[in-house]
């Protein structure tokens, strides 16, 4: 099998220790609920800070309208954050920094305890990451312009071999966003210009052997030359394939589109379902969440034509059969600036997004009573002294 070629220096980086805070604080809540505030509540999720002079993880749970911080939150970084993943079991939380990917550890009610100050992995430039169904690999997109598969300990979260792991070549350098598919089957990544990288995965291999294979097939080309496919994501139960691609929708000076694959094509051709791609009210659809009932998919425009503020959009996804449809929500949910990720809290009933450019850094939204699918603005926050370039966010399953 193939495995990592450059060296695996380990890089012993100092950390302040989970739990003490640096030179500035998290503000305990952020004062900005609007919609049912005596009963607006989410489970823990985790913020990372990424401007200089603010790199930490800012931990939360909203209670009673209220964002509460976790025991310990602030967490400081050692140097500027990529992205935040957490391990099924809910044990596990791996943070990527210009230093190296650390390792930290979910306690109850949330708070985190740092593993070790030494980096994880040393991988610097680790882009986007996610741990595989079975708690036993983490996945990671690096800059360098590899698929790497670390495997990893259900028990402790840590690393089960310190030797070379895994890695695919993705042919390109800075790759964009990663996804496992719930199945656990195969691995998809955003790759700009050169499309969508669709990669088999089995968690499971025979001794010695890859779970990754030992090239890559070509990739799913963008829909338009010049576009970029720069986020992906998965129906809950393996319906269909989402991709966000710039200049993929015709006909508006807002060109992002959403691109809907049938799930069981991409071993074959992909077929994508009628109409697509759809529009997106915006031209950077840098964030996509089907949230965990497969009813609405939504998707984050960073930039939107005419607007220095971004925006959500949503669709209905129903099926007959085996033929899936999307249809457009009627509004869309205004957002700060520069939003840069969604998530869906482990209740099910909150979705929080957190905006890079700030004004505000966090927005949580409820789901409207009335209106299927529509998005209702229940709390603004912000998640340390402004300006944090809040740029991910991960919530507890």
């Amino acid at each position: 099998m193939k495995f990592r070629k450059r060296s695996q220096v380990v890089i012993a980086v100092v950390l302040v220790l989970a739990g003490c805070k640096g030179f500035w604080n998290v503000p305990s809540s952020g004062g900005g609920c609007t919609t049912n505030c005596s009963t607006l509540s989410s489970g823990d999720f985790y913020v990372l800070n990424a401007n200089a002079g603010h790199f930490a993880i800012a931990g939360y749970s909203i209670v009673g309208g209220t964002l509460t911080k976790v025991t310990g939150s602030p967490y400081d970084l050692p140097s500027g954050p990529y992205s935040i993943a957490i391990s099924p079991n809910k044990s596990f939380l791996y943070v990527s920094t210009q230093s190296g990917i650390y390792l930290y550890k979910i306690g109850s009610g949330g708070g985190l305890t740092l593993a070790s100050t030494t980096a994880f992995y040393p991988d610097f430039a680790a882009y986007s990451m996610q741990v595989d169904a079975t708690n036993s690999w983490l996945l990671e997109s690096s800059g360098s312009g590899f698929l790497y598969a670390i495997p990893i300990s259900s028990t402790d979260g840590s690393r089960t071999t310190t030797g070379l792991v895994p890695e695919l070549s993705l042919g390109i350098l800075a790759p964009h966003h990663l996804t496992i598919s719930p199945d656990n089957t195969n691995v998809f990544i955003a790759l700009g210009v050169n499309g969508t990288a669709v990669i088999p995965f089995n968690a499971a291999p025979a001794a010695g052997a890859s779970p990754l294979p030992a090239s890559a097939s070509p990739p799913i080309p963008v829909k338009i030359s010049g576009g970029a496919a720069i986020s992906v994501a998965v129906d809950p139960i393996n319906r269909l394939l989402y991709v966000g691609e710039t200049l993929a929708s015709s006909g508006s000076t807002n060109s992002g589109g959403l691109r809907a694959f049938n799930y069981s094509s991409l071993s074959g051709t992909p077929t994508e379902i009628t109409g697509s791609p759809f529009a997106t009210s915006g031209l950077t659809p840098v964030s996509i969440l089907p949230v965990a009932s497969g009813a609405y998919v939504y998707v984050t425009n960073s930039t939107v034509s005419g607007s220095n503020i971004g925006n959500i959009s949503g669709f209905t996804v129903s099926s007959s059969g085996t033929i899936y449809s999307l249809t457009p929500l009627s509004s869309t949910a205004t957002a700060g600036s520069s939003p840069a990720a969604m998530a869906e809290d482990s209740t099910g009933t909150v979705l929080l997004l957190v905006n890079s450019g700030g004004s505000p850094d966090l927005d949580v939204y409820t789901f409207n009573a009335t209106t299927p699918g529509k998005l209702d603005s229940a709390l603004t926050a912000a998640t340390g002294t402004d300006p944090v370039g809040a740029n991910a966010i991960a919530a507890l399953p």
